[in-house]
C-alpha cells in the first residue's frame, strides 16, 4: 500500500466533508420504517450493514492521509456534523417514541424492530460521535457528547473512555481490551460490568487528588444522572410505559453496538510488560486499523483506531492510516467484523492468525504469552 499526503487546500474544501455527512441519510430510513411498517422497519440494519458492507467492497481504501499537522482552522465542516447529530438524534428518538405509540398500522413486532433500527443509528454514529467530541477541548462539543451518550444510557463512557481506556489499553486493567481467543458474549459481560465501576473509581480518584469528595458538585456522574433521568421521563410523558419501553430497546440496542465496536478494535493486542506494574507507550500497532473507505465515511473515521489511540485529540479528518508495517490491519470494515464478531468460531478463525502473526512482528522475543492472553501480567502502576 502506497499513502499519500493531500494538500491543506483540498482537505479543507466543503466537498472534501460531504462524504462523512452520509450519517443524515439514516434518518429518512428510520422515518420511512415508521410511516410504512412492515419490513420496512428492517431498512436500517440492512442499510448499515449490509450495504455499507458491498459499498466497502465496490469503494476500496481510502490510501490517502491529510497532513497531521496542517492548521485546524477551515475544518468546520467536518465538526458541524458532530454537533448537530446531537439534536437531530434528539427529535427522531422523541418523535418515534410519541408517533409509534399512537399508531395503528404497527404491531408489536414491529416497534422493536423499529427501535432496534434506532438504537443502530444511536450506537454506530450517535456514540461515536459523541466519541470524537468527547476528544475535543470545546464545552459545546463536550455537553454535545453527554446529550447523545444520556440518550443511550451509557454516560459513565465518557469518564471510562478518557481516564481508564486510552491510560491502560492493551494492559490488565482496560475492560475495554478484548482478550485473545475471549468470545464477544463473554466480553459483553465483563466489559459492562467493569467498565462502569472503573469510571466510578477513576472519578473518585481525580476528586481525591483535588481533595474533593465524591459527593462533589463537579463529579459529572450528577450530570450523567440528572440527563438520563431527564431522558426516561420524557420518554413516559410522549409515549407511557411503552414509550419507555421502546426507549430502553434504542439504548440497549446503542450500547451493544458501541461493545462489538470496541470489542474488535483491539482484540488481543497487548502492550509489552517492562515489569514491575510498568508498561511500553501506546503505539499505532495496539490497536487495529481499517481503511475501508465507505465505513470511514459513515464512521467519521473511526476505523482509522491506529492513530487514534496513539494521538487521542487528533480530530477526525486528520487521522492517519498505516501500512501494514506500522499497525495490524483488520481484514475488512466494521459492518463486516461486527457481524463476524457474533459468531465467535468464525472470529476466531479469522483473526488468531493475524494475532499470531502481529506477536511474531512487533514481539518476536517473547516467547511465553500465557501473562498477556489472560491479563494476569501485573496492573500498570
Amino acid at each position: 500500500m502506497t499513502i499519500t499526503t493531500l494538500p491543506d487546500a483540498v482537505v479543507r474544501r466543503p466537498l472534501a466533508a460531504l462524504p462523512f455527512w452520509v450519517s443524515l441519510t439514516l434518518i429518512p430510513i428510520v422515518v420511512i420504517g415508521a410511516l410504512q411498517g412492515g419490513w420496512w422497519v428492517a431498512l436500517t440494519p440492512l442499510y448499515s450493514w449490509g450495504l455499507y458492507s458491498i459499498l466497502d467492497a465496490l469503494a476500496g481504501q481510502e490510501e490517502t492521509n491529510a497532513d497531521p499537522n496542517m492548521e485546524r482552522t477551515g475544518l468546520q465542516w467536518y465538526r458541524a456534523i458532530t454537533l448537530i447529530w446531537a439534536p437531530v438524534q434528539f427529535v427522531t428518538l422523541f418523535w418515534l417514541i410519541w408517533y409509534v405509540t399512537r399508531a395503528d398500522h404497527l404491531s408489536g413486532l414491529e416497534m422493536w424492530g423499529l427501535f432496534f433500527g434506532m438504537g443502530i443509528a444511536s450506537g454506530t454514529v450517535g456514540i461515536n460521535y459523541a466519541h470524537e467530541l468527547m476528544h475535543q477541548k470545546p464545552k459545546v462539543d463536550r455537553w454535545m457528547a453527554d446529550i447523545l451518550l444520556a440518550m443511550v444510557l451509557y454516560s459513565h463512557f465518557r469518564s471510562e473512555h478518557l481516564l481508564v481506556h486510552h491510560r491502560y489499553v492493551a494492559t490488565p486493567r482496560d475492560p475495554a481490551t478484548s482478550r485473545y481467543n475471549e468470545g464477544f458474549p463473554r466480553f459483553l459481560i465483563r466489559v459492562l460490568r467493569d467498565s462502569f465501576l472503573s469510571a466510578v473509581h477513576a472519578e473518585k480518584a481525580m476528586l481525591a487528588r483535588k481533595k474533593l469528595p465524591v459527593t462533589d458538585r463537579s463529579n459529572p456522574f450528577w450530570r450523567y444522572a440528572a440527563l438520563q433521568l431527564g431522558f426516561l421521563t420524557l420518554a413516559v410523558i410522549l409515549g407511557g410505559w411503552v414509550g419507555l419501553l421502546l426507549f430502553m430497546v434504542q439504548a440497549i440496542t446503542a450500547i451493544w453496538q458501541l461493545e462489538l465496536v470496541n470489542y474488535i478494535e483491539h482484540y488481543g493486542l497487548t502492550r509489552r510488560h517492562l515489569g514491575d506494574g510498568k508498561y511500553e507507550p501506546v503505539r499505532p500497532h495496539h490497536s487495529w486499523n481499517s481503511d475501508q473507505k465507505a465505513s470511514n465515511w459513515l464512521l467519521i473515521n473511526l476505523q482509522r483506531h491506529s492513530d487514534h489511540h496513539y494521538k487521542p485529540d487528533r480530530p477526525f479528518p486528520l487521522l492517519q492510516t498505516y501500512d501494514a508495517d506500522e499497525a495490524p490491519q483488520l481484514p475488512a470494515g466494521y459492518p463486516v467484523m461486527t457481524a463476524a464478531a457474533m459468531v465467535p468460531p468464525i472470529w476466531r478463525r479469522m483473526m488468531n492468525p493475524k494475532v499470531r502473526a502481529w506477536r511474531k512482528q512487533h514481539y518476536p522475543d517473547i516467547e511465553d504469552w500465557s501473562a498477556y492472553k489472560t491479563a494476569t501480567n501485573p496492573l500498570p502502576r
